[in-house]
């Protein structure tokens, strides 16, 4: 017993020593850990400032001086002729040329009552355009109301007909969820960093030495070859939790530099909610770095490896995007790996209280898939074609 503890132990201390030995790849491997906080805090005040700042928007008019209260409102709402660009700004919005054409006809149609039709000509299909165009919608719409209230109430009718059923909405969400892209992007990048962190030590512990010919020197020892894969799944799995951990924590103090209050949104992230998902995320590093190991060990060279488990990046990267598409979610998507940890995420940053028996089946279900990963590498380790990359 003591024996094949200290066996496991000198494996194990081996693997740690090769992925901390090279400093340059792990702060590389960790890099996701790293910049993921920063682009939450970004995007968030990126998001932030486009739903609530109004930056000014430059329209060129043709027949302005036809609408003086349409142009005074819009002016109101920081939509400005393009007369009075700045020069700095001027060759952007010649580019997005926004054009707004007002008919010579407009202020007898104005008195007529008639439906004066005012166009907007820009190319709708350019990202950077439809921002500012929305917000034209919005303004016009707003100036359109605003006088058919004014000709019913000089006729004597009151508006409120024209809303005889009115809609109180009434949010039963918890607090926490009010800005729920924080916590999407959280779970997301949780998730990635657990299959990218230990990507790098996952391949040279496995293709890489076998490469080395260090593979088959173990091989040659005294020691079972589930010792060896456990010894490996460690190593990587090790990296791979200092990355979830990392991301956790450095998102947590990102989120507090944004002013999240400029939307009438909160965001926290207690003790028990962090170690929550914390634990919750265990498992699925375990999961992804047998995923890895398997994968580099049935490739034939280390570059081979390299390409075939980047590919396994996509899976967290895929399985979340495709959850929020889906309205009806099937029930057993509670127990897939990533899966049922994205949906369990959710509902902790929602404040929902945790379901405990889902977090054990889901975590219980990747465990066994993980268990089984090693259980086949044992067992293809002690064959030839695995060891030489005959096949």
């Amino acid at each position: 017993m003591n024996s094949n503890i200290g066996q496991f132990k000198a494996l194990l201390t081996k693997e740690y020593k090769e992925a901390f030995r090279d400093k340059r790849a792990l702060m590389v491997a960790l890099m996701m850990a790293f910049m993921a906080p920063i682009m939450i805090m970004v995007m968030s005040k990126v998001v932030i400032e486009k739903a609530v700042d109004k930056p000014p928007v430059y329209i060129k008019f043709t027949g302005a001086e036809y609408a003086p209260k349409l142009m005074a409102h819009l002016q109101k709402e920081n939509l400005l002729n393009f007369a009075d660009i700045p020069d700095n700004d001027k060759a952007i919005w010649d580019e997005r040329n926004i054009v707004i054409n007002i008919p010579e006809s407009y202020g007898q149609d104005m008195a007529d009552g008639k439906t004066i039709k005012v166009h907007l000509q820009a190319d709708f299909n350019d990202k950077a355009v439809s921002p500012p165009v929305r917000r034209i919608n919005n303004a016009i719409r707003d100036f359109s109301l605003s006088i058919g209230y004014k000709r019913l109430l000089l006729r004597g009718v009151d508006i409120r007909l024209l809303n005889p059923v009115k809609l109180v909405e009434q949010d039963t969400s918890m607090p926490d969820a009010t800005f729920i892209m924080i916590s999407m992007m959280m779970g997301l990048y949780m998730i990635m960093a657990a299959f990218m962190s230990g990507l790098s030590v996952a391949i040279d512990s496995s293709a890489g030495e076998r490469e080395r010919n260090v593979l088959e020197m173990l091989l040659c020892q005294p020691v079972s070859t589930l010792k060896i894969v456990l010894a490996k799944l460690c190593g990587a799995s090790t990296i791979a939790i200092i990355g979830v951990a990392l991301v956790l924590v450095l998102s947590s103090i990102s989120v507090s530099f944004v002013d999240l209050t400029k939307i009438g949104a909160t965001f926290s992230l207690g003790f028990t909610k962090g170690l929550t998902l914390f634990l919750l995320l265990l498992p699925i590093c375990f999961f992804a770095s047998a995923c890895q190991l398997f994968l580099a060990f049935q490739a034939k060279s280390f570059k081979e490896a390299q390409s075939t488990v980047s590919m396994v990046i996509a899976i967290p990267a895929f399985v979340p995007f495709v959850l929020m598409m889906m309205d009806d979610r099937p029930q057993w998507l509670d127990w897939v790996p990533i899966a049922g940890q994205s949906l369990i995420m959710e509902d902790v940053f929602k404040g929902v209280d945790v379901n405990w028996l889902a977090i054990l089946a889901t975590s219980g279900v990747t465990i066994a898939i993980t268990a089984a990963l090693v259980a086949v590498l044992t067992q293809k380790l002690k064959s030839e074609k695995v060891v030489m990359a005959l096949s």
